[in-house]
């Protein structure tokens, strides 16, 4: 049996959206159960993201340590933002990121995995791409705002980032995606048998 994902969509009866936020909101389904009742279901609607798994000649990957209000922590993770543009492509947004968070550029572009962060009560959808063949970015720096004015910028070899996952102290969804996808496409058909930059991506579609 293959174990696959698979779309589908049950009969909603009413929808609502009690909040509007700057980049998000909720949403009220009133969805019909197999049983035949009907559910209310709140959860947050998210544009979708984009994160980097940057990986340098050393086998550090370049993390960033940032201040997290809604669980009150400074976490490390990977360079990560929002699709700011419906139908954006990923892969750009990626590049773009990579860019304003660390300053840096990349030669080799894979797709790691996609995810779905939490999909019991949010429809965000993230992409992580594994990037190679780093090098500083031309230009000025971009200018940080906010939480990113006080961000640590670092490069972290993966063992190390392995071990913090398995020992609890690193909890990023993204960073802990990443970086255990990155041990298991090692220890199975390696790093260049990974999906292309481009690659079909269902739960947000785009232009390439």
């Amino acid at each position: 049996m293959t174990i696959k994902d698979t779309p589908e969509e049950w009969e909603i009866r009413a929808t609502g959206t009690p909040f509007v936020g700057n980049k998000t909101s909720v949403r009220t389904d009133d969805v019909v159960m197999p049983d035949g009742t009907v559910v209310g279901r709140d959860y947050q609607v998210h544009p979708g993201s984009v994160a980097v798994l940057a990986l340098d000649a050393a086998d550090r990957v370049l993390v960033l340590r940032q201040y997290r209000h809604p669980v009150r922590h400074k976490l490390w993770e990977i360079p990560a933002g929002l699709l700011d543009v419906p139908g954006e492509n990923p892969l750009h947004a990626a590049q773009r990121e990579l860019y304003e968070e660390a300053h840096v550029k990349a030669e080799d572009w894979r797709v790691l995995t996609d995810v779905y962060t939490t999909p019991g009560g949010c429809d965000e959808a993230v992409r992580i791409f594994l990037a190679r063949g780093l090098s500083e970015a031309e230009g000025e720096r971009f200018a940080v705002a906010e939480e990113e004015a006080d961000m640590e910028l670092d490069r972290v070899p993966v063992e190390d980032l392995v071990r913090g996952v398995l020992a609890g102290e690193l909890h990023n969804n993204c960073l802990v995606v990443g970086v255990l996808s990155l041990v298991a496409a090692r220890a199975g058909d390696g790093l260049d048998a990974l999906r292309p930059a481009q690659a079909p991506w269902p739960a947000r579609p785009f232009e390439a």
